[in-house]
């Protein structure tokens, strides 16, 4: 969905964008639950959803920023925050085949306030809610969490290589 999301954004089709924004957002999470209530959890699933996750909400990010509608370097941020994540893994695997990312709870709290910052800058220009005076606190909110998170997964390395060397 990620392509046609940002052609709608960046094309202005803002409320339309807002719909497969939401599906976008319920069809993750259905497929979460039916992974968690049948047991359907997989070593590449464990993989591919998060990173799904980072691509929709990055792109979007991106997009919502080309048209004016975020600002860029909190763009920049967000997705400067992912690709670190990922070449870090990277990185750590080639050293640690075995290495596993942690969910944390702090990279979990900062998606859900990415995805409500998108959602409330795409009802916003869509006209779907006005919810303008919220914009800016929730902006320096995104802000923080990303730098949180992200110092986060940055520790979560770091305890990871102690351990290796320990070990």
């Amino acid at each position: 969905m990620v392509p046609p999301l940002m052609w709608l954004i960046v094309t202005d089709r803002v409320w339309a964008a807002f719909w497969v924004f939401v599906a976008a957002g319920v069809s993750d999470a259905l497929d979460g639950y039916i992974a968690k209530t049948f047991n359907q959890n997989t070593d590449l699933g464990a993989i591919l959803d998060p990173l799904a996750d980072k691509v929709l909400l990055d792109g979007v990010y991106i997009a919502l920023a080309l048209s004016g509608h975020l600002p860029i370097w909190l763009a920049a941020l967000v997705v400067g925050r992912d690709v670190s994540i990922v070449l870090g893994v990277i990185l750590i695997r080639r050293r640690d085949p075995v290495f596993r990312v942690r969910p944390l709870k702090t990279g979990k709290l900062n998606t859900f306030t990415q995805i409500i910052l998108a959602a409330m800058a795409l009802g916003i220009w869509g006209g779907i809610a006005d919810v303008s005076d919220l914009m800016q606190p929730m902006i320096w909110v995104v802000a923080a969490m990303t730098l949180i998170s992200g110092g986060s997964y940055v520790v979560q390395a770091l305890r990871n290589a102690d351990l290796e060397r320990a070990s």
